[in-house]
């Protein structure tokens, strides 16, 4: 559940608002500070949303770790290294001196792509993080279905007092959670989600941790609707705005 200031959000992810100023403000802070993504785009929703989780997590003086980034460029770097070497003695000692050398060079750039492939779909598997923070390690995984505007996220992590025991906490969560309607990203929903569900991030950064989607000190409020009562809590809304209205217009009259 998407928790704002004064706000109320609607289970589709439509933002209600009982304070107009307040939320303009929140619209112009969110298009400054984040870039525009098609919010149609399964693609760009789910790499902006890989791309703010080492952010957020370094903020928080979360370690990351590059050693599966750095094997995978190490073997990307040494295939791009043959191709390089086997055009240039190619080009300058001609095909006949260099041929047999040339097919191991191939043989040697195709074991290295196929290794290559093997890591990103095997051990990498969709890792967005790695890192550790206090003692604890840390991972990350992300995915989506085709089709399916649904954020899947894998935690595994260990514990201080056992760091060879790793844990598990699978999460998933629309992206109108954490996206406003003309695809602008939100940090402070996405950043409460992961803080109130996985408990080293929960640890490092304990206020934005919340009640009502995890653990948490009730701090911030939400406002669970259920599918039925949807009809009543809109007629609520427009009671609550009218009533809004004239007693702004009633200040308005005074003044003047």
């Amino acid at each position: 559940m998407n928790t704002f200031d004064n706000n109320i959000i609607a289970p589709l992810g439509v933002f209600w608002s009982l304070d107009p100023v307040s939320e303009l403000e929140q619209r112009r802070a969110v298009m400054t500070s984040s870039p525009k993504v098609a919010v149609y785009s399964l693609s760009d929703l789910k790499n902006t949303t890989d791309d703010a989780l080492p952010n957020y997590l370094t903020s928080l003086k979360v370690v990351q770790n590059h050693n599966h980034t750095d094997v995978r460029l190490l073997l990307g770097y040494l295939a791009v290294v043959v191709s390089g070497v086997t055009f240039y003695f190619d080009y300058t000692l001609g095909f006949d001196k260099t041929k047999y050398w040339t097919a191991w060079a191939v043989a040697a750039y195709f074991v290295l792509n196929g290794l290559f492939t093997w890591w990103i779909w095997r051990v990498e598997k969709g890792i967005v993080f790695q890192g550790s923070v206090k003692g604890q390690k840390l991972l990350l995984y992300s995915r989506t279905e085709k089709h399916i505007p649904i954020y899947h996220l894998t935690a595994r992590y260990t514990s201080p007092s056992a760091p060879s025991l790793w844990q598990e906490v699978q999460l998933q969560a629309p992206f109108t959670r954490w996206f406003t309607a003309d695809g602008f990203f939100v940090a402070k929903p996405f950043q409460q989600w992961l803080a109130s569900e996985i408990p080293p991030i929960g640890q490092a950064d304990p206020g934005n941790v919340v009640e009502e989607i995890g653990r948490g000190d009730g701090s911030a409020r939400a406002m669970n609707v259920q599918p039925g009562r949807v009809e009543q809590v809109l007629d609520g809304l427009k009671d609550a705005s009218g009533r809004m209205a004239g007693a702004q217009g009633a200040r308005s009259r005074r003044k003047v």
